[in-house]
């Protein structure tokens, strides 16, 4: 069904004089989907933003052969600092510092002895990075959500296709030990035909907090919007096993939020101690939950889920639904059943020793050791660098990178206007139809070795 075969009454993003915006006309200037640049053996890398995610970023890596720490960059020149200690730690040199000023980063993406950027800094920054990272020749990884705007999505695939460079988001969902097993079991019909997925983001964090992101910035996001800010972790597994972008695609979507209970009386209650939060108690915060419903091409459906300020436990769902089988991630363990009762535990270790991707069987153990939300972060890495090293398409496009993020822009659209239906873009221009599927499974999983990691 094409963009104008949708249904009377499917609303286009934005107001009336802005209808359809958001579905530009957009010609293919070259498909990303399934390209392999030139192999690069040594990659070396330049990253940018050090507070939360970029450390982790820069121990992994420091773990890889092939791979050379080039540049640290961030505002801050301690966080800069306990970086290089890092590579010290390991018997690698210092990289080259860059901090202090607004700009810095831009001295990093313009030298001419770097691959790679790895960008993780607030949101904002995303889509201005990764773009001039591609223009000056790079590569570039971004942290999710991968635009802040819709427009952003859009420069993010114009400039990939017309630089011919690698804009991947580092969702690292998709690298889950069992999201994976699952994406095998999909790929080999364990789960008959796919009728319906669940995801969400429900993670109770501290951003309310002024020590705990720099310049309170995920605070503000959480101020301004109200929406599924943070749609990718519970999507691009989904998005995975059902072929997005690759012989299927999103169509249109609802989404509905509760309003906020928490949020606004936190500010209440920290202003007693705290002036700063003065500012912030008629501000118009988020609601606590959000649901967003997405209705696929082939007639599938996807739940979204975004909380980030209830007191529950931590889930992503992960929930893919078929007419044979169903798996679901959350609550622990993962669990397959084909009935009307779970798998007993020593089904489950068989169906993982028979279905695990060649890479989880050659790296989980290593993955473990090296950290990251247990080991996914560093499957992650691994892939990414072994992909580029070897001249191999990435498992993750600038097409998944815009369509995973946008979805949380268009969700605010949709709640502003009485949870109404709204389209989604392709940003594919139609190449969706003859794209192939990532390649999941690799011979004997990667050729990229691992230095030794502590404690392996």
């Amino acid at each position: 069904m094409g963009a104008g075969a949708l249904s009377a009454g499917l609303y286009s993003y934005g107001s009336e004089s802005e209808k359809g915006k958001h579905l530009k006309k957009y010609k293919q200037r070259f498909n990303m989907s399934g390209y392999a640049a030139p192999k690069i053996d040594n990659v070396r890398v330049g990253f940018i933003g050090l507070g939360n995610r970029g450390p982790g970023a820069v121990r992994r890596m420091s773990y890889l052969k092939g791979v050379e720490v080039k540049a640290l960059c961030d505002l801050y020149e301690d966080r800069v600092e306990k970086c290089q200690k890092r590579l010290e730690d390991r018997g690698l040199p210092r990289a080259d510092s860059y901090w202090g000023a607004e700009d810095a980063w831009k001295k990093v993406v313009e030298r001419d002895d770097l691959d790679l950027i790895c960008i993780a800094t607030p949101w904002d920054l995303h889509t201005p990075m990764a773009v001039y990272s591609m223009e000056n020749g790079k590569h570039a990884v971004v942290e999710v959500p991968a635009a802040n705007t819709i427009e952003e999505c859009w420069q993010l695939v114009e400039t990939s296709e017309r630089t011919k460079k690698h804009c991947m988001m580092l969702e690292n969902a998709c690298y889950d030990f069992f999201e994976l097993q699952v994406l095998n079991m999909v790929r080999q019909g364990y789960f008959g035909e796919l009728v319906h997925g669940e995801g969400a983001y429900i993670h109770q964090l501290g951003f309310m907090y002024r020590d705990h992101y720099a310049n309170f910035w995920r605070m503000k996001e959480n101020a301004k919007r109200n929406g599924n800010l943070y749609p990718t972790h519970g999507l691009g597994p989904i998005c995975q096993a059902m072929d997005i972008n690759r012989g299927e695609k999103l169509n249109y979507m609802v989404s509905m939020q509760s309003d906020d209970f928490m949020l606004g009386k936190k500010a209440e209650e920290l202003s007693k101690d705290d002036p700063f939060y003065l500012d912030y108690l008629n501000k118009p915060f988020r609601g606590n939950m959000n649901v967003s419903v997405i209705k696929t091409n082939l007639g599938r459906t996807i739940m979204l889920q975004h909380d980030v300020t209830s007191p529950r436990p931590y889930s992503r769902i992960h929930l893919l639904s078929g007419t044979k089988a169903v798996a679901q991630k959350y609550p622990l363990p993962g669990r397959i059943s084909n009935g009307h009762k779970w798998l007993e535990e020593e089904e489950m270790k068989e169906m993982e020793e028979k279905y695990a991707p060649e890479i989880i069987i050659k790296m989980k153990g290593l993955a473990e050791k090296a950290g990251g939300h247990g080991g996914i972060d560093f499957i992650m890495c691994y892939r990414l660098i072994d992909c580029l090293r070897n001249g191999l398409p990435l498992d993750q496009d600038v097409y998944d990178a815009a369509l995973w993020t946008v979805i949380g822009h268009l969700s605010e659209y949709s709640v502003a206007n009485g949870s109404i239906p709204v389209e989604i873009p392709d940003f594919t221009c139609g190449s969706w139809e003859s794209n192939k599927p990532f390649e999941l499974n690799l011979k004997g999983g990667g050729t990229t070795e691992v230095h030794t990691i502590p404690g392996s």
